[in-house]
């Protein structure tokens, strides 16, 4: 007989849990804090028939873990249809919690990789984020100066979701931009090569949680290694983050100069990928970026 709770919480040996508390916000998978008999939670994320959404997920999460710089839950399970975090106790943020998460963002962004990209593809929402690197398998592919970034970039974020929205059904109107477009996004990405770092991927304010002492823990991450800009890029959409990160961000490791001009090709593949999952006026959003590099 099939248990009443996620049979994912079996591999922990702890017993059936004695209670599950629904928790809102997420909008692909169901998500609960468990509680077991000896007092303690973790927290539990299920979703059936996706293959490999939560092994992409915790594989993600590990490599920031390597990190060693901003907090990530620690992985305690994983299948096909689970993921079992550490529960994070949120408190209040400590009073420098912006300078502080800024701080370490940065040193975040100094574990670099060998080249762009990363061992497997994953996701961007419940959308594919493709991660093959230029030129070759990742492991048997080194760019450690990050000099195949810009076609990295072009081809395997904006072309790809481009391609998405014409397949369903937006018409080749993006395609056409970006043919445009490319020559000036590929000479602007170019300006600032710097050898890849680890990414989130996808860091806007709902991915980054307050812990028990009031510093920052990343969630939900779709990572890969890349230009750190882009990640930058990403934390200033929806709202942004308070002013303290960046400037502290930017004094441990600044950016370099003609960042602001390349900002909106960053947070278009964001977009795009809105685009592709939610429709709306993402489009005409889309096509606006793309049109002020397309001349």
């Amino acid at each position: 007989m099939k248990p009443d709770y996620p049979p994912i919480l079996d591999q922990l040996g702890l017993g059936p849990p004695i209670s599950l508390t629904g928790v809102g916000g997420g909008c692909i998978a169901e998500a609960k804090f468990a509680r077991f008999a000896d007092g303690s939670e973790v927290f539990v994320k299920t979703l059936a028939g996706q293959r490999d959404l939560f092994p992409r997920e915790a594989e993600g999460l590990r490599v920031l873990a390597q990190a060693n710089a901003v907090r990530v839950p620690k992985v305690l399970a994983v299948d096909t249809e689970g993921l079992v975090l550490e529960r994070i106790r949120s408190a209040h943020k400590r009073q420098d919690y912006a300078e502080t998460f800024g701080r370490n963002f940065a040193r975040m962004h100094e574990f670099r990789g060998k080249a762009c990209g990363f061992a497997h593809h994953n996701y961007i929402g419940a959308n594919v984020q493709r991660n093959d690197p230029i030129g070759g398998d990742w492991n048997e592919v080194s760019d450690e100066t990050g000099s195949n970034w810009a076609e990295f970039f072009i081809e395997r974020r904006l072309r790809f979701q481009a391609d998405l929205a014409a397949e369903q059904g937006y018409g080749s109107e993006l395609q056409e931009l970006l043919d445009r477009a490319q020559p000036l996004i590929e000479e602007l990405l170019n300006c600032a090569i710097e050898a890849p770092s680890i990414l989130h991927g996808d860091l806007w304010s709902g991915n980054a949680i307050v812990d028990e002492k009031g510093e920052a823990c990343l969630i939900d991450p779709a990572v890969y290694f890349g230009h750190r800009e882009a990640d930058l890029a990403m934390t200033r959409l929806f709202g942004g983050f308070e002013p303290a990160f960046y400037h502290a961000y930017d004094e441990a490791l600044p950016l370099s100069a003609g960042h602001q001009e390349r900002l909106p090709i960053y947070q278009l593949y964001h977009i795009m990928n809105h685009l592709n999952l939610f429709g709306g006026g993402y489009f005409d959003q889309s096509r606006r970026i793309l049109g002020n590099y397309a001349g």
